[in-house]
């Protein structure tokens, strides 16, 4: 893996970490038994690699504030690989034109820069080209320094593509304020496409692209139908902005979303293309976000999250409309999803290709990276971790839009469906569906240590005698952990402390069970739940969970992790993924009205979801599943909660009534590709 500069360290360290966000159960375990349906059909792949085989399997997905859970097809695996793709350049400059603005309908001018093929330095070819779009929260401006976060792409367009980047209202150059993917932001991105179809330079073709908030603007444009948009290329969009950061298991995240708040309002502060334009209202602007910030949006928004605010801190509109995943169904064109392992919205990017799968060419890569490191991505370009050749993502969104927005036949839809990258094995591995093909649900029950040295075991049988285990109760847990650097967007780990790295001193005091990987190692690929009992003597506690690869020679490799405010856990099995009869993704409802606070000695199971991962537990390892009470780099209740859960201590109960467990994502480790023959 290559290292960028450490000047350009230091850029996307300080920018690109600004690239993120922004019922009762009607059914029951009876309904997740028949959730799976094996088909008998024949498996083998047609001798026409374009054609697709027989469906072998029926596996369900989760749902969402919309529709319950479903079934879908699953192929078996085709054994794809990555084939190069390349396009030399036909011009050799961008040629920037003027700035331009133009009108939204209710009269906010909104700014755009724009950049087109050219031969020579300010001799633009003569046009019209097909366009890839992308709007900004993080200031044109700036992305003429960082493309990645709103800059011109010059890979593509030496390659016959106008980029096209927009300032959204409120931000940059733009006019209006800023409430983050709210209503009104998203009606001007239809507006955006009516308007980039009618300048001279642009063909009615529109491909749109973007990293963290300007992917979100991808998918949600998407969303609107437009005839001219041909393709969308989002890298690490978020899916459920209640759920995969901004109030993960209802804990709301401190860390990285207060940070991005400031840093969007800071970059907005400073519309230095609009002073050159209209000074007048360069001055108008300055006053209306500052007061835009302290009033409307931002400080309100996170002073009524911690403050325990119900229309924000509990699941609604609000967040209905910021949870793009919510209109995957109205996505029409072919979308290739790109995510991370430890990306801040690691829960929500295999859920995109599992959404839009059947219905539009969809491919899925996700790769070892935080968020800062998705932006500047140099891992697909070769090495010992590239075994399959993935190409770099400049070449994959080239080969994209090649086939979908310019027409070319470029044999893209023969490429994997899903590939990822597989911690432990430290190889990237592909496949024809997330969650894998092959993946089985398989329970391990939390068996207390046989004495008081070492942690306990996790088994396929419920233990015969019951078990204790105490863990104090905190909000610090995680402060140092892989947390820190996940939940920073990346930037924790530019510590360089060996605890965010290996997670054994935020382990410390937790509960640990682990499970021997066994001869042939142990494949997990999908989603992953806990199925805690638990019990406190304060009013409500925080469960943490984790999972890590303990290396023979005792350290740790962070895997995934799931953090649940137990008073919360109220499951909606309607819209819960259950696989061969375990539920294995609960969905949580987060409603106030669910709010049910502990009683004195009261054992309640809690279900945590951990998010979805890949991971192989070679040989003399094992996995260690550890929980704890809080996860502080992940979430901090909000202060009500939060002095329900101090100064207590968490029981975790193990035994045949209380059979606290984990359920995991099983695959054959010989279905791996570097375990098999060449």
């Amino acid at each position: 893996m290559q290292k960028s500069s450490v000047w350009m360290s230091v850029i996307l360290s300080l920018t690109l970490v600004l690239v993120g966000c922004n019922g009762e159960s009607s059914g029951g375990p009876s309904d997740g038994a028949t959730a799976e349906v094996t088909l008998d059909v024949e498996t083998e792949v047609s001798a026409d690699a374009s054609a697709r085989p027989q469906p072998v399997r029926q596996i369900m997905t989760l749902g969402n504030r919309q529709s319950e859970s479903r079934l879908v097809d699953v192929y078996a695996d085709d054994g794809r690989q990555w084939q190069p793709y390349e396009r030399a350049p036909e011009f050799t400059h961008m040629v920037t034109l003027d700035n331009q603005t133009f009108t939204m309908s209710d009269g906010t001018e909104l700014f755009a820069k724009v950049t087109v093929p050219g031969f020579g330095e300010g001799e633009a070819a003569p046009g019209p080209f097909p366009v890839v779009l992308t709007q900004t929260s993080y200031n044109t401006s700036f992305g003429q320094f960082v493309p990645q976060i709103g800059g011109a792409n010059e890979f593509l367009v030496k390659r016959g593509y106008a980029h096209v980047v927009v300032d959204v209202r409120g931000t940059g150059n733009s006019g209006g304020s800023w409430a983050a993917f709210d209503e009104r932001e998203q009606q001007d991105y239809l507006e955006v496409l009516n308007w980039v179809v009618d300048q001279e330079w642009a063909q009615d073709r529109i491909g749109l692209e973007g990293i963290s908030y300007l992917g979100i603007t991808s998918v949600l444009t998407a969303q609107h139908n437009h005839p001219a948009v041909k393709a969308a290329f989002p890298i690490v969009p978020i899916g459920d902005g209640y759920r995969d950061i901004v109030f993960t298991g209802g804990n709301v995240n401190a860390t990285f979303i207060p940070l991005w708040l400031g840093m969007v309002t800071g970059f907005g502060l400073i519309p230095a293309e609009m002073a050159a334009i209209d000074p007048e209202v360069f001055s108008e602007a300055i006053l209306e976000r500052i007061v835009g910030a302290l009033t409307g949006f931002q400080v309100p928004t996170i002073v009524k999250a911690l403050a325990g605010e119900p229309e924000t801190a509990y699941d609604s509109e609000f967040w209905a409309v910021r949870s793009p995943l919510e209109g995957a169904d109205k996505i029409n064109v072919p979308t290739f999803i790109v995510g991370g392992l430890f990306d801040l919205f690691q829960r929500s990017e295999p859920l995109w290709f599992e959404q839009l799968n059947g219905r539009v060419e969809t491919k899925l890569l996700i790769g070892p990276w935080n968020h800062i490191e998705a932006a500047g991505v140099e891992f697909l370009g070769g090495g010992e971790a590239n075994q399959h050749a993935v190409p770099d993502l400049d070449t994959l969104r080239l080969q994209w839009f090649d086939e979908y927005v310019m027409g070319l036949d470029t044999d893209v839809e023969n490429q994997p469906d899903v590939t990822q990258y597989v911690l432990g094995l430290d190889e990237y591995d592909t496949t024809s569906h997330w969650p894998h093909p092959d993946m089985q649900a398989e329970r391990f029950y939390l068996s207390p240590a046989e004495s008081f040295v070492g942690p306990g075991q996790l088994q396929r049988q419920a233990p015969e005698n019951d078990g204790k285990a105490f863990v104090a109760q905190h909000l610090l847990n995680g402060l140092c952990s892989s947390s820190l650097d996940q939940w920073t967007a990346g930037l924790g780990g530019m510590l360089s402390l060996p605890c965010t790295q290996d997670n054994s001193l935020a382990e410390l005091a937790a509960a640990k069970y682990e499970l021997p990987a066994g001869e042939e190692g142990l494949y997990l690929n999908g989603p992953m739940q806990a199925d805690l009992w638990v019990s406190t003597t304060a009013k409500d506690v925080q469960v943490s969970v984790r999972l890590d690869i303990v290396n023979p020679n005792g350290t740790t490799t962070p895997v995934t992790n799931g953090l649940m405010t137990a008073g919360l856990n109220s499951v909606d099995e309607t819209r819960s993924r259950f696989v061969n009869g375990e539920m294995i993704q609960p969905w949580h409802t987060f409603r106030l009205d669910d709010v049910q606070p502990y009683e004195p000695h009261e054992v309640r199971k809690v279900s945590v979801e951990i998010f979805a991962s890949s991971a192989y537990v070679p040989p003399g390892s094992t996995l260690r599943v550890s929980v704890n009470t809080s996860n502080v780099a992940q979430g901090l209740p909000p202060l009500l909660t939060a002095l329900n859960s101090l100064l207590g201590v968490m029981t975790l109960h193990t035994g045949p009534e209380t059979p606290s467990s984990v359920v995991l994502p099983v695959v054959p480790s010989a279905k791996l590709d570097a375990m098999q023959a060449p």
